[in-house]
């Protein structure tokens, strides 16, 4: 989020007597009359997606007001990015350390994992969002915490936590910024079990003995990872073939070598057909009918738009469902509605949602402004073009997997015309220099027309400092012949570029 430069306009605010009409017409009586605020541009969810949008706002001098029903700053401050990327640093920096002479015995201990969970409760803020409040009180826009909802075109109606009712309405923009929730599987009894979702295993108070993860994705591997290092006894279950499934085949090859070395139990192709607790103990009875026991199990079976109560019905749209927009983020068929972020399931990751937010509040100041025609071409200023063929992503697991743009088996289905270009890290000398034993793997995907990269992924410790030079790339549309030019320092990691140039080179 960006901490654009105070341009506060007052919101135009009356106190009126309304219907619950989307007309708004005819009287109330006096124990009906809400309280009415008028502003350009209406935001819900105040997580870092909201936050943008209302801040793109507000620097193009448009009133806004944003809706929050927990903690400013959304899932991503205080349950997902930033608690367990800090339970994840100090994993990754021991197992670095271990891996460089002269370093690597005075870190044979075990991580003091109270220290561990203390430093994560610092990055949440203790689970208190003043910083972020006083945030949005220093650029100008209005904080209402309640549950927001859709009450037809341009209008929202707020609860508040003490049963109050305030009514919303925008005069250009409604965006819709509320973000996913876990999805757990329909199994009888779980809910009695109390399992873990992202949220209970990034905000855990302490180190389970035994730990069952469900889910291969990016929270399973990465929380499998953080709680096998501070002391848990982690078994991960996933249905399919292989953990990290959305890239290349051998990142998550590498990811479930490295669990198990660890001391993990991974393993595939299985699914839970039950689970109980047995007095502080969970039961899972799985597909192949092993009885495995642990004191907690994590379900990392994926995300579910938070729209099932939104009010879209109010609107036309169906509660509980993803949000369709355009390359600007409006809502198909809709002049004013807007999905940014998890909500329209384009890219479920908090910096591609702030990208949107940015697209959708540039778009937003656009139309209020009266700008006749926008500019939607692919990496138009209101086209989030990236959606499509830049998405960047890191895990970050020990080792690291990052990836940005098409996979090979995506770029071939979508009928380009490629080429996939493989490297061993461990072969750069700065990987070398990094870690004994470096082990790692670098691919590009080169479009055989274009001659220009349609994705690139890097699996490996530190890579994922490396994944923007890719980002550029792709995003750049930079061809080949001039990524020679692009001189990688010597002796660093950055100069696998120059090996996956000369494989290419070499290759033809």
């Amino acid at each position: 989020m960006h901490n654009g430069a105070d341009r506060r306009r007052i919101p135009c605010t009356t106190r009126v007597a309304t219907t619950h009409t989307n007309d708004q017409t005819g009287p109330m009586t006096d124990t009906e009359t809400d309280e009415t605020h008028v502003y350009d541009v209406v935001v819900l969810g105040a997580g870092p997606v909201g936050e943008n949008v209302a801040d793109r706002a507000r620097a193009a001098g448009l009133s806004a007001a944003i809706v929050e029903s927990e903690l400013v700053g959304g899932e991503c401050s205080y349950w997902a990015c930033m608690p367990s990327k800090a339970l994840l640093r100090p994993v990754i920096a021991r197992a670095d350390a271990r891996r460089v002479p002269g370093l690597r015995q005075a870190v044979q201990g075990p991580l003091d994992a109270a220290a561990v969970l203390a430093h994560r409760d610092y990055f949440t803020s203790h689970w208190k969002d003043d910083g972020q409040v006083q945030w949005l009180e220093g650029v100008g826009v209005d904080l209402y915490r309640g549950h927001g909802r859709l009450d037809g075109p341009r209008r929202v109606t707020v609860e508040g936590p003490g049963g109050e009712r305030q009514v919303l309405t925008a005069r250009h923009a409604v965006a819709v910024s509320t973000g996913t929730r876990a999805v757990l599987p329909d199994l009888p009894g779980l809910a009695e079990v109390k399992p873990w979702t992202s949220r209970e295993a990034t905000g855990a108070q302490a180190v389970p003995g035994r730990l069952v993860v469900v889910g291969g994705g990016v929270v399973g591997v990465e929380m499998a990872t953080a709680w096998q290092a501070l002391g848990s006894q982690v078994t991960v279950l996933v249905r399919g073939k292989g953990l990290l499934p959305r890239m290349e085949p051998f990142a998550g090859e590498l990811v479930a070598e490295a669990l198990t070395e660890a001391g993990a139990d991974v393993r595939t192709g299985v699914s839970v057909e039950s689970v109980t607790r047995e007095g502080t103990t969970v039961v899972v009875t799985t597909s192949t009918g092993d009885r495995i026991e642990a004191d907690e199990i994590l379900f990392a079976t994926g995300r579910a738009p938070r729209t099932e109560d939104l009010g879209l019905e109010t609107v036309g749209l169906t509660p509980g469902s993803w949000l369709e927009v355009d390359d600007s983020c409006r809502v198909t068929g809709s002049d004013w509605l807007y999905g940014v972020g998890d909500v329209n399931h384009r890219a479920l990751l908090t910096h591609q949602g702030k990208y949107q937010a940015r697209i959708a509040g540039a778009a937003i100041a656009a139309r209020a402004a009266g700008v006749p025609l926008l500019e939607t071409d692919p990496w138009g200023a209101h086209s989030a073009t990236a959606d499509h063929a830049a998405v960047p992503q890191v895990v970050f697991t020990d080792p690291e997997a990052a990836a940005v743009g098409l996979s090979l088996a995506e770029a071939e289905q979508a009928g380009h015309r490629v080429r996939a270009v493989d490297v061993d890290l461990a072969t750069v000398a700065g990987a070398g220099l990094y870690a004994d034993g470096y082990r790692g793997r670098a691919r590009m995907i080169v479009d055989l027309d274009s001659e220009t990269l349609r994705g690139v992924t890097f699996v490996g410790p530190g890579v994922g400092e490396l994944i923007h030079s890719a980002t550029i790339a792709v995003a750049g549309e930079v061809p080949v012949n001039r990524l020679w030019h692009a001189v990688p320092s010597y002796p660093t990691v950055s100069e696998v570029w120059l090996r996956l140039l000369e494989a290419y080179r070499d290759g033809k």
